[in-house]
């Protein structure tokens, strides 16, 4: 049986600013395509980026799907002595997990596994839980023990145990979720909302960097903003729910004309996505005016093209955030090239890594805001 585990750390240090480095890692659709694999993986395992976002994710089990593009992870370590993890830190889920010594499938024999067995501080705590993927499911118990970021030791983390197939070539470990506790599986308490009651950072917020093009650089900054990151000034965005970090965006444009959203949508600022998803009506539109043609649910375009590629820009809150085709296309198997905007079934837009590159990202807990400013 693959088991989960949920882990609780128990701690108090003087506040202070905490940054972890992320690694720019290579992707899993990377892999898998020099591999030869890339095809059929997609076609057993399909691209459904909002099965995260169920409606039953909050009361019952947790989804994810399967992103191969994701790419950037921090370490982090879970018990006494500590063992380490890759883990992508995801502001669109509340739990933290890890595989462990009890899974034995093909995903998690490729990963670091938590061994209980090797924590002094490790406590069982036995409540079963479940994970539903898109493409597969996880499942297993509650435990307790020490999460150690730097030099917080911060209370409750999850750890999973059983891993869906597609983890298999991803080179984080696992999941490190930075959303609301309302989301988090078996109520477990997040990190950072351990953080947060414990007083041990100096603000109630963290951000993050995503570096567009180095390997390193890239960081998540818990207590504050590390103002090297950006360039000139924060706009801060009210939430619309305060469940995932959830906004409203006024329309998608581009040479001043709705493209997309054009009587407002709700959008995602999530990590632990790696493009921009809308809803499939509004993502044929983008991608028709910017000339891409829909191949096996992915948009092409010509990588020639690129510089001559008109912008795209997401008017929220009466400001502009713009990207340019630098931006949101990118280079894939055999030289071709693809946009970042990806369709789902439903009404919600998800904005990740693709956004999240150009825009310096601010998770303002305590007032439930989101900062946005152009990332250096």
């Amino acid at each position: 049986m693959k088991w989960a585990f949920a882990v609780f750390a128990m701690v108090s240090l003087s506040k202070c600013l905490v940054q972890i480095p992320l690694e720019k890692g290579k992707r899993a659709r990377v892999v898998l395509e020099e591999q030869g694999l890339w095809e059929e993986y997609r076609q057993k395992y399909p691209y459904n980026p909002m099965a995260k976002f169920d409606g039953s994710f909050a009361v019952g089990p947790e989804s994810m799907t399967n992103d191969a593009c994701l790419s950037y992870y921090g370490v982090i370590s879970i018990g006494t002595p500590p063992q380490s993890f890759k883990v992508i830190f995801d502001t669109g889920s509340s739990n933290l997990w890890v595989p462990s010594i009890y899974c034995n499938s093909a995903a998690c024999n490729n990963h670091a596994k938590f061994d209980p067995r090797g924590s002094s501080t490790y406590r069982q705590n036995g409540r079963p839980l479940s994970i539903t993927y898109g493409t597969g499911s996880m499942t297993g118990i509650l435990g307790y023990d020490t999460v150690t970021l730097f030099s917080i030791l911060a209370s409750s983390f999850c750890l999973s145990q059983t891993e869906a197939p597609f983890m298999q070539n991803m080179q984080a470990d696992g999941i490190f979720g930075l959303a609301y506790p309302s989301l988090s599986l078996s109520s477990a308490t997040p990190v950072f909302d351990n953080m947060m009651n414990g007083g041990l950072i100096n603000l109630n917020l963290f951000s993050v960097y995503l570096s567009s093009n180095n390997q390193r650089g890239s960081a998540v900054t818990f207590g504050g903003v590390d103002t090297n990151h950006y360039s000139g000034s924060i706009t801060w965005i009210p939430l619309s729910k305060e469940l995932y970090c959830q906004i409203t965006v006024d329309s998608v444009s581009g040479n001043g004309q709705a493209v997309a959203c054009n009587d407002g949508c709700q959008a995602i600022v999530d990590t632990g996505t790696s493009m921009i998803v809308g809803p499939q009506s509004d993502i044929d539109n983008i991608n028709a005016w910017l000339g891409a043609s829909s191949q096996n649910g992915e948009y092409i375009v010509n990588c020639s093209n690129i510089g001559q590629m008109p912008d795209v820009t997401f008017n929220i809150n009466g400001n502009q955030f713009t990207l340019p085709a630098s931006a949101y296309v990118y280079q894939v198997q055999y030289s071709s090239c693809i946009t970042g905007f990806g369709a789902t079934g439903g009404n919600m837009w998800t904005l990740g890594d693709v956004f999240l590159k150009q825009y310096y990202s601010i998770y303002k807990r305590g007032q439930n805001m989101l900062g946005l400013a152009k990332a250096r």
